[in-house]
């Protein structure tokens, strides 16, 4: 069981590292003027929310499910800290998925957000960030 608490800790890792410079990407992708930057910009964001970040997630979400399986269902229903992580982690997931409406709007050039938004928008993760591992670590219910 260490093991694959192992390996899910590395995919939330490599989850969280996606999703923290994607946004970053498009904050540049958003200021850039010229054609040539903004093709290169449509290759990384494609090759990081395809590649790396979706991947991760859900590699993630099979590891944390299999973590899962090893706690009884009256276990699980006691766990009050795991329904607030759970609840957090889907959240995560729609930012996965506003994520990649957004790599979809920049590759059909119809991005209207400026780059202040994502800078803004980068922020998101780092939050959820800090009480997951608060309620993963402590549980403090």
């Amino acid at each position: 069981m260490l093991w694959l608490k192992a390996f899910h800790i590395i995919c939330v890792v490599t989850w969280f590292a996606a999703m923290f410079y994607l946004p970053r990407l498009f904050v540049y992708h958003a200021m850039c003027e010229d054609e040539a930057g903004n093709a290169r910009f449509k290759v990384m964001e494609r090759k990081l929310y395809k590649g790396i970040m979706t991947p991760s997630a859900i590699l993630v979400l099979i590891l944390g499910a299999w973590l899962m399986s090893f706690y009884s269902f009256e276990a699980l229903l006691s766990m009050y800290w795991l329904h607030a992580k759970l609840a957090l982690v889907l959240l995560l997931f729609g930012y996965h998925g506003i994520c990649g409406r957004m790599v979809k709007d920049f590759a059909n050039d119809r991005n209207q957000r400026s780059h202040r938004y994502y800078r803004w928008f980068n922020e998101a993760p780092v939050l959820i960030l800090i009480a997951v591992v608060v309620l993963a670590v402590v549980k403090p219910f």
